[in-house]
């Protein structure tokens, strides 16, 4: 089981934010998955009905989202699952088919509307902790292109350097691959966004795998808080 820590520098950067942790292992990555494809049109059939009618500003007043709005704005930046939505509910178009551990975070992104990360634990290097960025800090990003990032966003760094960041994603060291049966989602919640959504999102996440892969084990499923520390979630909870 991984150990991942938050900074200080995280702590009283960004306070009343959360990071949800879920660590899951003996998931099989290798195949299309029927079931996954019919949880896609159920979910996409859902957000359809859920957000009919809908402007761009309905959504982004609701309590989520306007947390999460209000975060990019601070980089001139626009909410990526916003517009994921958008090109389901507005447009007609279908969630992606990735990996199938790709794919279980998608669904469960587009329904709560909680920026997830998806990790191989095989390709991360610790000591991990939760960050801030500051001036000069750099990642390769997941196209191979080498990014000054912007200073105060939330990262996850590594051994190896900047694993992932809120507003530029995930490097191209870790993210899942086709032989990825060790994974790491990581929930990245600014401020305004309840632990209960950030909770949610993981355990649909489980659910999601667990209709292709229903052997796969919950290594761990927890939270940072900034302002709280660590709060397990105890397998009592369904998990």
């Amino acid at each position: 089981m991984l150990s991942i820590t938050a900074t200080d520098a995280w702590k009283n950067a960004h306070p009343g934010a959360i990071i949800g942790l879920l660590e899951l292992s003996g998931a099989d990555n290798t195949l299309p998955s029927s079931s996954m494809e019919q949880q896609k049109r159920k979910v996409e059939v859902h957000l359809r009905e859920r957000y009919r009618g809908l402007t761009r500003q309905d959504v982004l007043a609701l309590p989520v989202m306007s947390a999460y709005d209000k975060y990019y704005k601070r980089f001139n930046k626009t909410y990526h699952v916003q517009l994921q939505l958008e090109s389901i509910v507005q447009k007609g178009k279908n969630l992606p088919t990735v990996f199938p551990l790709v794919d279980a975070n998608f669904i469960a992104e587009v329904e709560t509307c909680v920026l997830t990360a998806g990790h191989d634990v095989v390709k991360l290097h610790e000591p991990i902790s939760i960050d801030t960025s500051v001036e000069g800090d750099r990642m390769t990003l997941m196209s191979g292109s080498p990014k000054v990032i912007y200073a105060s966003d939330m990262v996850m760094k590594g051994a190896d350097g900047i694993c992932c960041s809120i507003i530029y994603g995930q490097d191209n060291r870790s993210p899942i691959s086709i032989n990825t049966c060790h994974a790491l989602y990581v929930a990245y919640a600014p401020a305004g966004v309840p632990i209960e959504l950030v909770d949610m999102q993981l355990k649909k996440i489980v659910e999601n795998v667990r209709l292709f892969s229903p052997g796969v084990v919950v290594e761990q499923l927890c939270f940072l808080e900034a302002s709280a520390g660590w709060e397990s979630v105890q397998p009592k909870l369904g998990i």
